[in-house]
This record gives structure tokens, sequence and C-alpha cells, in this order.
């Protein structure tokens, strides 16, 4: 099949060591960085959500209000891809210890925000929008899964599409299971088309991934090797601090993407 053409109009991210794709480019070029807040800060959401929101969903909120602010565009009216590899890895740790020990204790409100949906429900909410939002997972294939959902999707429906990948670090032997050990986000808002807020473009061929059976890379002590999805995001996002590059994404088990970056001339 021919590559999916999409082009980059926003991005946001978000860990404990970088506040924003700023950042980022000035750690990339050698420069110093601020450390960001200690929790995202995720603006977008009302003052008594931001307090009663778990950190899945601030962190999800706070890269997509990023990307969508760098784009310009109206968060109203963007479809919305949301992934993760593993969910709020808190409160499932909690439920599942509680369910073990005193399932009457279990917190109705902390279950309601234990879907994997949760952030893309509260994002909707807070920005009004009624178009399609999505939640998948892919476990280590996520970031990969989710960039194929949303290329395919703008291309589908020819409108910009909002992609928001993030995952918090783990806990108890939900932690120990995932090797989740901090928290990242990364955003990108995808138009079918050039426009004047076109950062960059991507093409993107898929490929077989049969014999590249999905494991963490070997450890080289590097801070994006402590997340699935910044693990996974990496070579896209040196890509896009460099301004050029190309990178192979896992997308499933049996499935990579090819992903050429190129910014206008």
């Amino acid at each position: 099949m021919s590559a999916l053409q999409v082009h980059i109009e926003g991005i946001g991210l978000w860990s404990p060591a970088l506040s924003d794709f700023a950042a980022l480019k000035a750690q990339q070029h050698g420069l110093p960085v601020d450390a960001p807040t200690a929790r995202p800060q995720a603006s977008t959401l009302p003052a008594n959500e931001r307090r009663r929101a778990p950190d899945s969903v601030l962190l999800a909120v706070e890269v997509a209000g990023q990307a969508v602010a760098m784009s310009g565009r109206a968060a109203s009216e963007l479809p919305c891809v949301f992934t993760s590899a593993y969910g709020d890895q808190l409160i499932s740790d909690y439920m599942c210890a509680t369910l073990a020990s005193a399932p009457a204790e279990l917190s109705p409100t902390r279950f309601h925000n234990s879907v994997h949906n949760a952030p893309a429900g509260y994002w909707t909410i807070a920005t009004g929008c009624q178009a399609s939002s999505s939640a998948i997972s892919a476990g280590r294939a996520s970031f990969g899964a989710g960039l194929l959902e949303a290329a395919t999707l703008s291309l589908a429906e020819q409108r910009a599409v909002l992609l928001v990948c993030s995952d918090i670090a783990g806990t108890g032997p939900v932690g120990e299971m995932s090797g989740t050990r901090s928290s990242f986000g990364f955003a990108l808002v995808l138009s079918p088309a050039v426009t004047a807020g076109t950062l960059a473009s991507l093409a993107i061929e898929l490929q077989p991934h049969a014999d590249h059976p999905l494991r963490p890379a070997p450890a080289t002590g590097e801070w994006h090797e402590t997340n699935p999805i910044a693990a996974s995001a990496w070579p896209l996002m040196q890509n896009l601090a460099a301004g050029h590059g190309d990178c192979t994404l896992a997308a499933a088990e049996t499935l990579a993407l090819r992903v050429v970056l190129e910014t206008l001339a």
C-alpha cells in the first residue's frame, strides 16, 4: 500500500524531566532546561476537576492541551485518539489490593477513574468536544498503534485529529509487571493537508514485524527507558527535535510503521 501522508500542527510533551516540546529541543541541543512542576498542571480542566482527577488524567490532559494550543485549532472540533499501554496503574493496583482484602470498601469514584477511556472523557467534557473519541491499548506497541489509528482517521475523515499517548509510573505488583518507573505523555495534532500551521510532515508505511517480538530494549540508563510510551516514541521525538529523519515503530506484534519525517522548506 502507499504511504499514509499526514502533517503535524501541534506537539505536547511532559515528563518529570521535561515540561514541553521546547524543553526537549533544548535538551537535544545540549542546553539547560528547567525542571517541570511536580505534577502536570492540566490547565484545560476546571479547578474542581483538577483537584479530583487522578494523575493519569492530568498527564493526558496536559499534553493534549499543549498540542492543541500549538496547533491553534479549537479543541472542541478535534476527533481524538487516546492510547496508553497500562492505563491508570495506581488505581489498578489499589483495586486489586482492595478486592483481595476488603472488597466492600472499594471506592466507586476510583473505580470510575480506572477505566481506560477516563482521560478521553475528562478531555471531551472539559473542552465541549462532541467529535469522536477512542481509547486503545497495545502494550509496548501502544504509541505506534495510536499513531496508525490517528493518521488513518485523519485521512479517512479529511480532518485534523488529536493523538494523546501517556502512561503514569506504576506501583506494587502492577508496577513490577509493567516496568513503568516514571510518567510520560506525548500528543500530536495531525492534519490530512498542509496548512499555515504545519510544523512537519510524516510519511507512514506499514511493514511486517513478525521477526521482531516486542520486548524492552537493552537498558542504557537514559530517562526515556523508564516508560513504555517514552521508549517507543523516542525515535520519532528525536527526529522531531532535529527536524528530519526516519524511524521504525512497533504497532503490533506482527506490524511495524516506517515513519519518515520532513519539515517544510
